[in-house]
């Protein structure tokens, strides 16, 4: 967990943030960037969700000191968009809510592609049956 220490602006105790809270934060601000598929969570984030929970912070590693916070994000990219662009964005947009959200500084936002999801063809039984 990560300790604010701003005497002007906690004057009753101190705040602290869990690395988790910010995973979700990191985590929801990815998924929000057009042409990411879905975040790439390994093996544990793979049998969370078979149990039928959803893990907010799948794919998402931060490390947090006390003012500042490392996040690695690893996500899989929808075929046909530029996976540069798409990886610009969502370290912008996870560099943005973090910082405005917990107030830490975000020193490095790594985004790791994972793989790109190639959707599948409807079959042609599925394709006519939509038409009628």
């Amino acid at each position: 967990m990560t300790e604010l220490s701003s005497n002007d602006k906690i004057k009753h105790g101190t705040v602290k943030i869990a690395n988790e809270v910010v995973s979700v934060i990191a985590g929801l601000a990815a998924t929000e960037i057009e042409g990411v598929t879905s975040m790439s969570g390994g093996i544990t984030g793979d049998i969370t969700e078979m149990l039928g929970m959803k893990n907010l912070s799948k794919g998402v590693k931060v490390e947090v000191g006390e003012k500042e916070t490392a996040i690695d994000i690893y996500i899989i990219v929808e075929y046909g968009y530029k996976i540069s662009e798409v990886a610009s964005k969502v370290q912008q947009n996870v560099k943005d809510a973090v910082e405005t959200m917990t107030g830490l500084k975000v020193v490095e936002v790594n985004v790791n592609v994972q793989g790109v999801n190639i959707p599948k063809e409807e079959s042609k039984i599925e394709a006519e049956t939509r038409v009628k």
